[in-house]
């Protein structure tokens, strides 16, 4: 299977930084997902309910990381994989998550989990 939803760009603030300074601010991260799907029902019925709701998945992301403090991007990003795996059912998912401005010299620092 080779059939993939993604995600580009999504964009949230969160409490996040390893310094206490940082949670006295709200943080922008930025994600890039992409999910191995299986499209084939949703094809063959032409039916939405057989597809990886992108905006479901979305609003779950963002629920979940704005609403609780992190230390690093590391964690973030393992447990917005976890709950994408627990909570869609998605076996396969690459997420590139970035922190932009953390590093002054670069425009974007991150890291990528891949299952």
């Amino acid at each position: 299977m080779t059939d993939k939803v993604f995600i580009h760009e999504l964009t949230l603030f969160a409490s996040i930084g390893a310094y206490d300074w940082e949670h006295t601010i709200k943080q922008r991260l930025i994600f890039n997902i992409e999910m191995q799907w299986d499209f084939s029902k949703a094809v063959a019925e032409d039916d939405v309910q057989y597809c990886l709701n992108y905006a479901e998945v979305s609003q779950r992301i963002i629920d979940f990381v704005e609403n609780r403090p992190f230390k690093l991007v590391e964690t973030v990003a393992h447990q917005v994989a976890d709950l994408i795996q627990q909570q869609f059912g998605v076996q396969h998912l690459r997420i590139e998550l970035h922190k932009p401005k953390a590093v002054a010299q670069a425009s974007t620092v991150g890291v990528i989990v891949e299952r």
